[in-house]
């Protein structure tokens, strides 16, 4: 899939599209992506899921919900923008009912990471067969105009970034 140029998306998130590096094949990064989450959590026991760095930061479980939550958002949002819907589509807060009602604390890691890998798998079939003239079309999220091939690099770039956290604040 073709690179977003800049204004396929608003710069707040070329922090999750610079994750992806010009050259590199989008969707082989997200077709690895579940393994590597599944091999990063497992370094970590069973016991430590509920282990936050510092108060008031998610604990490795809630950061494993939270990808799930924004893969599924992005994929909502990369749906509605390829099939030309123009109904803009709302932001949604992940602070405020997703994370403290996501129960992601109760649950193993192994079923957050088969749920993440279900969806992931799912969502490549959608991308795979996205023409480039789907990926180039334009709606808005969030207040925001944007490609359905800019959210396809978000959605990737978004594991990347929390890939880069655990490893920073929970691998250490």
């Amino acid at each position: 899939m073709q690179r977003p140029a800049a204004n396929e998306f608003d710069p707040y998130y070329d922090g999750y599209i610079s994750q992806i590096k010009d050259g590199e094949d989008l969707l082989a990064i997200m077709e690895r992506q579940p393994e590597e989450l599944r091999s990063m959590f497992a370094q970590f026991p069973e016991d430590r899921g509920t282990h936050a760095y510092a108060d008031g930061k998610w604990t490795l479980k809630e950061v494993l919900s939270h990808i799930i939550d924004a893969e599924r958002m992005f994929a909502y949002r990369v749906l509605r923008v390829s099939r030309g819907d123009q109904t803009p589509i709302e932001g949604f807060d992940q602070e405020v009912g997703y994370i403290e009602n996501s129960n992601a604390n109760n649950r193993p890691f192994a079923e957050l990471i088969d749920e993440f890998d279900l969806a992931r798998r799912s969502n490549m079939l959608m991308l795979r067969n996205l023409s480039d003239e789907a990926g180039a079309r334009m709606g808005v999220a969030n207040n925001i105009s944007v490609s359905a091939r800019a959210l396809a690099h978000m959605m990737a770039g978004h594991v990347r970034h929390h890939e880069n956290v655990l490893r920073e604040r929970y691998l250490v």
